[in-house]
């Protein structure tokens, strides 16, 4: 049995509203590290120790070992000074936040606990329930 053109649409509209949903929610989910703060001048330092220290090894085994450590940090460095447009983000929950939480009776206080701002919420028009 074909699907109608209008399942069609729905099903493409659920996977739009989920994708700029799932990214909004990434970017501000970026976990905390507990300990000294990792900058990416902390990472850029600890590629220049690596590489020298790659360069002085004669063990072949730690020399792989330092050269994974450099490639690990290099990828940390590169996803950190990755730019996330965060405002683009929030527009699209913005967008797209009503519908989907009805559709998918997510509440007002699942999207707080999930750390979306209440400013966040207002502006895309969720409804607070008697709970929240």
């Amino acid at each position: 049995m074909a699907m109608s053109e209008e399942h069609k649409a729905a099903l493409a509209r659920g996977r739009r509203e989920s994708k700029a949903i799932k990214a909004y929610l990434e970017a501000i989910s970026i976990p905390k590290r507990k300990g000294r703060p990792v900058t990416p001048e902390s990472l850029e330092a600890k590629i220049v120790g690596l590489d020298e220290r790659i360069r002085n090894e004669a063990n072949p085994l730690a020399r792989v070992d330092l050269i994974q450590a450099r490639i690990d940090a290099q990828t940390a460095l590169d996803e950190m000074t990755a730019v996330v447009d965060l405002d683009a983000l929030e527009q699209g929950f913005v967008k797209h936040a009503a519908p989907y939480s009805e559709r998918k009776g997510i509440t007002w206080p699942a999207w707080r606990e999930a750390g979306v701002p209440a400013t966040v919420l207002n502006a895309a028009g969720v409804k607070r329930t008697r709970n929240a």
